[in-house]
């Protein structure tokens, strides 16, 4: 029954993934997005890490979720969908893909049976609870990732707001002419009255 649940949260993971980076609608590839979180965690339950699973459901389908949802309100979705792809970055997208597959792949192959075991954590794990240890590891040995995550959404943020924003007309500056020119008025025919 394991297996069964194991391959059924895989492959919708790697489905609803799939739609994230497929989907040209920005809201529907944010749903995805929330999916392959949820079936993430599911996996991670799986794996008894309770802890885990209740910060991806939390944390990153919620917060980062609401996050991504406002910042797409302020995209304008019709004309979104209808732009075309460049292939020069469909390609790059398509490299650093492969990478990422192959480097997961030598993770995997490196390590034996496919388990990763108590001896090969970065540091001595003096505490049997896993918060602290999570806690510990991510603000001494993996700080470094952690507050680069952060700045990337930051950056992210601040460049989505800026390419949105409206081009509002600006008020003219006291050199130059603020008049406005006036349509020029059109003589009335003159019409005669008569009995």
């Amino acid at each position: 029954m394991e297996t069964f649940f194991f391959w059924l949260f895989s492959i919708g993971m790697i489905l609803f993934g799939l739609g994230v980076i497929l989907n040209r609608n920005a809201v529907a590839s944010a749903l995805c997005f929330a999916f392959t979180i949820v079936f993430m965690s599911a996996l991670f339950v799986m794996l008894s890490a309770f802890f885990l699973a209740a910060v991806q459901i939390l944390v990153t389908a919620g917060a980062v979720m609401v996050l991504f949802l406002f910042i797409i309100m302020l995209l304008d979705l019709t004309a979104m969908e209808h732009v075309p792809r460049q292939k020069v970055w469909m390609g790059c997208a398509l490299v650093l893909g492969l990478g990422f597959i192959y480097i997961v792949a030598r993770t995997l192959y490196a390590t034996p049976g496919g388990s990763i075991t108590a001896d090969s954590t970065p540091l001595p794990l003096q505490t049997s609870d896993d918060t602290h240890q999570i806690g510990r590891l991510l603000f001494t040995t993996y700080v470094a990732p952690f507050e680069i995550t952060s700045l990337i959404i930051l950056v992210a943020t601040i460049g989505v707001i800026v390419l949105c924003k409206q081009d509002e007309p600006r008020p003219p500056s006291p050199g130059e002419d603020a008049t406005r020119k006036t349509p020029p008025v059109e003589s009335k025919k003159e019409t005669s009255l008569t009995r």
